[in-house]
């Protein structure tokens, strides 16, 4: 059997998604099984035993051709995806988004069944089979696990992996030892998305670094992308001792650092994410947006505060003051994070 698994964004839903191609394999281990992603988050999926292959998609790409008006050249790239997709003879294609660019992605595949999951937009036309969003949804990833269930594949426990390879260890090492940074004796700070109501204060993160130091022993060390240097060297300057690793990393040495780490502290990103997929202790905070409550480990926690405007997700009413997270104070976050140290002590 050759499957085709589509899920090209974002960082955190592929990280929610991770354990479906292990829960595939041990259903049919003979299976071929692909994922289509989008560049940059391909090298979180590469390393993972499960996979077969990693196909991208450049989704920046192809919205660059049609706003320029490069339609004929833009048809080219459809056509060509169309030929390299089909020449795998798919025998089942799985689109985990349920929008209408992955059920159009689903559909090029060519594979004679195409399942859906919750499709919406007009890609339920595209899709041979649907099957509704279920599960636990205050549980990491259950929607996924509720479609692994109903195709047959092997659940289990269906927990969120990351698998980080030999070289990117390697990489990271020499990093962390350059910035004089011991495995286990450091916690990454995860303060950044791209969306500004999933933030927590600045001034929150400045103020837990120096307790928490103080409190753990454990030196500060953000991560970021290179869109979030200014905000995180806002952040670094509260303390000296806090490592500013932002725009330093790419997303599997993220992993990795993170993979060293004693704990993570983030806001609703992939990041974040990646420390329960890792195994890390972490604590996640969320305010206009609660994917889930249960992380499935004994040393990953979520706060959230549960107002009655929130999740509001990209309607905010609060006219900015986001007090779902500014009610968050960092000697909740520092309570929390030392009860998952804990947790990770007894294991």
């Amino acid at each position: 059997m050759r499957i085709l698994i589509v899920r090209t964004s974002a960082i955190g839903d592929v990280v929610f998604a991770s354990a479906l191609p292990g829960a595939i394999r041990r259903a049919h281990p003979d299976a071929h099984i692909a994922w289509l992603v989008e560049p940059g988050i391909h090298e979180l999926l590469l390393p993972d035993p499960a996979i077969d292959e990693v196909i991208t998609w450049s989704k920046g790409e192809w919205v660059k051709l049609w706003k320029s008006g490069r339609r004929l050249e833009l048809l080219g790239r459809v056509r060509q995806l169309r030929r390299e997709l089909r020449a795998r003879r798919f025998d089942v294609a799985v689109d985990l988004q349920g929008l209408l660019k992955s059920g159009f992605l689903t559909w090029l595949s060519g594979a004679p069944r195409r399942v859906g999951l919750g499709s919406k937009e007009g890609s339920q036309w595209l899709m041979s089979e649907v099957i509704p969003r279920g599960g636990e949804k205050a549980r990491i990833g259950s929607e996924y696990q509720y479609l692994a269930q109903q195709l047959g594949f092997d659940a289990g426990d269906f927990l969120p992996t990351l698998t980080v390879a030999p070289e990117t260890e390697a990489a990271v090492a020499a990093k962390l030892e350059a910035h004089g940074l011991q495995v286990g004796r450091f916690a990454v700070f995860a303060p950044f998305t791209t969306r500004p109501q999933k933030h927590w204060f600045e001034d929150a993160w400045q103020a837990l670094a120096p307790q928490l130091i103080e409190a753990t022993g454990l030196t500060p060390v953000i991560l970021g992308g290179p869109a979030d240097q200014q905000a995180a060297a806002r952040i670094a300057a509260a303390d000296p001792r806090i490592v500013n690793l932002a725009g330093q990393t790419r997303l599997p040495e993220a992993a990795a650092v993170i993979a060293h780490a004693a704990l993570l502290i983030g806001v609703d990103t992939g990041l974040t994410h990646m420390g329960t997929a890792l195994a890390r202790p972490t604590v996640a905070i969320f305010g206009s947006t609660c994917p889930y409550q249960n992380t499935g480990r004994s040393t990953g926690s979520v706060i959230w505060l549960g107002m009655p405007c929130s999740p509001c997700r990209r309607r905010p009413t609060c006219g900015g003051k986001f007090t779902c997270l500014r009610d968050i104070t960092p000697q909740r976050v520092l309570q929390q994070a030392q009860a998952m140290l804990a947790a990770e002590h007894a294991r």
